[in-house]
């Protein structure tokens, strides 16, 4: 599947995954991230629930704080 992930366009061997699955396959390791799906906010608790799709729109970002 074709997907956008954070502007870039990607290709994944994959038909369908979760979006517990894409951050586990593109090693994000950050505790705090925030994930979108077609412009949609994706609660930590949906990302084993939530598939990602072929054309579809992600946005992976990490929060990070500092003082």
């Amino acid at each position: 599947m074709k997907i956008t992930l954070n502007n870039r366009t990607e290709t994944i061997e994959r038909d369908t995954m979760t979006f517990e699955e894409l951050i586990e396959y593109k090693n994000f390791t950050f505790k705090l991230l925030v994930t979108k799906l077609n412009d949609k906010l994706i609660k930590k608790d949906e990302r084993k629930i939530t598939f990602i799709n072929d054309g579809d729109k992600v946005v992976i970002l990490h929060m990070i704080s500092g003082g």
